[in-house]
C-alpha cells in the first residue's frame, strides 16, 4: 500500500530535555541493612529496648533486699517489704499490710510457716503469686518467694494536727499541754520510728516531717517503731519553717535541740507549755532559718565533747526530760 511518500519518525530513546535527570535517585542504593535491633518492628529491637529500661532502673541504684517500692513514677507507691526474714518481722510488728504474696509451691521453713500464721490471724488476704510476677513486684529484689504488700502511709496536715490538738487540750479533753517533735533534713526511715517509739513512749502527740528533702514512713520506720506508729500520728508540713511560725501564733513553744544551745536541758522551764522539739540531721544539725524560728536552742549535757547523740536518741532524752518535769508540777 502507499504510505504517499510519507515516512514514519520515531522518537529518540533516553530523557527528554528538562528532565534535569529526576530517574537518578532510582538508580541509587539506600546504604547498608539496618541491623535486626534498629528496626522497629523486629523483636530484637523490643528486646533491646527492655534491656535498656533494665539497666536504666539498676543504675537508680539497687533497692535494700527488705523493702522496695513498687507503682508508676509520680503517683502515691505502694512499698513492699521481701525477704523471708524481713516479712516475719514486720507481720510481728504489726505493721499494715494489704496482702502477703507468696510464690507457688514455695519451700516451707519455720519462717514461712509463721508468716503465713501471722497474716491469717490479722485477716491479711494471702495471694499465690507466680515468680516472674514477684519479681516485678519487688523490682527484681531477692525476695525469697515472700512479698508484704504495705499501703501508703496517709499524712495528716502538719496545722490540722496542731489547731485540733491544742483545741482539745483548752477544752480539757488531753490531760498534758500540747507536745510535738519536728524532723529538720533527716532522712533515716530507722531514725523516725525510734523517735515515733518515743513519742508514744512519753505521751507526745505527733510528728512533723517535711514533704521534701526528709524521710517518710516506710516499713522500715514502720519496723523500727515496733507498732508506734499506729498509735501516734505522723503530719507532713509542705515548708517546715512555715508550720513552726504556725505553731508559734498557736501559743506553741519551738525548742531547737543543738550541741550549742543557749539553754541546758536540766535547766528548761518550758516543758510544761505547749511545745514542738526541732531536731536536726546528726551530721548538719538544724538549718539556719529553722534554728531562727526557734524561741530557745536546747543542748543536752554529755561528758565528752567528742562524742554526740543521734537524732533519735536525742530527741528520747529531751522527750524523758519534758515528761519527768510536766510530772512534777
Amino acid at each position: 500500500m502507499a504510505n504517499n511518500g510519507r515516512r514514519s519518525v520515531k522518537a529518540k530513546k533516553g530523557p527528554t530535555i528538562g528532565t534535569g535527570g529526576h530517574g537518578r535517585k532510582a538508580l541509587e542504593g539506600k546504604g547498608p541493612t539496618p541491623k535486626a535491633e534498629d528496626r522497629p518492628y523486629h523483636k530484637a529491637h523490643k528486646a533491646k529496648q527492655l534491656s535498656e529500661r533494665s539497666a536504666a532502673k539498676r543504675s537508680t541504684g539497687a533497692r535494700s533486699a527488705g523493702a522496695a517500692k513498687s507503682g508508676p513514677k509520680g503517683r502515691a507507691t505502694e512499698e513492699v517489704v521481701t525477704g523471708r526474714n524481713s516479712v516475719v518481722e514486720a507481720l510481728r510488728a504489726g505493721i499494715p499490710a494489704k496482702a502477703l504474696h507468696v510464690a507457688i509451691r514455695i519451700e516451707m521453713d519455720d519462717r514461712v510457716k509463721e508468716s503465713l500464721k501471722l497474716a491469717a490471724e490479722r485477716g491479711i488476704p494471702l495471694m499465690e503469686t507466680g515468680k516472674p510476677e514477684l519479681d516485678r513486684m519487688t523490682d527484681d529484689a531477692v525476695h525469697q518467694g515472700l512479698v508484704l504488700q504495705i499501703p501508703p502511709y496517709e499524712y495528716q496536715d502538719a496545722y490540722e494536727l496542731a489547731e485540733d490538738t491544742v483545741a482539745k487540750w483548752k477544752k480539757g479533753y488531753i490531760g498534758n499541754a500540747p507536745l510535738f517533735v519536728a524532723l529538720d533534713g533527716i532522712t533515716d526511715p530507722r531514725n523516725l520510728g525510734a523517735i515515733i517509739r518515743s513519742v508514744s513512749a512519753f505521751s507526745g502527740h505527733g510528728v512533723i516531717v517535711p514533704e521534701r528533702r526528709s524521710v517518710g514512713v516506710t516499713a522500715s520506720a514502720w519496723k523500727t517503731s515496733a507498732g508506734a506508729a499506729v498509735r501516734v500520728p505522723v503530719a507532713r508540713a509542705s515548708n517546715l519553717n512555715n508550720a513552726l511560725k504556725q505553731f508559734k501564733n498557736m501559743g506553741i513553744f519551738v525548742l531547737g535541740l543543738d550541741g550549742e544551745g543557749d539553754v541546758s536541758l536540766p535547766d528548761l522551764t518550758l516543758a510544761t507549755e505547749p511545745v514542738c522539739i526541732v531536731v536536726g540531721s546528726e551530721g548538719k544539725g538544724l538549718s539556719r532559718l529553722v534554728r531562727e524560728n526557734c524561741d530557745q536552742i536546747v543542748s543536752i549535757p554529755i561528758d565528752s565533747a567528742m562524742e554526740s547523740l543521734n537524732a533519735s536518741m536525742a530527741v528520747g532524752i529531751s522527750l524523758y526530760e519534758v515528761s519527768r518535769q510536766r510530772a512534777t508540777r
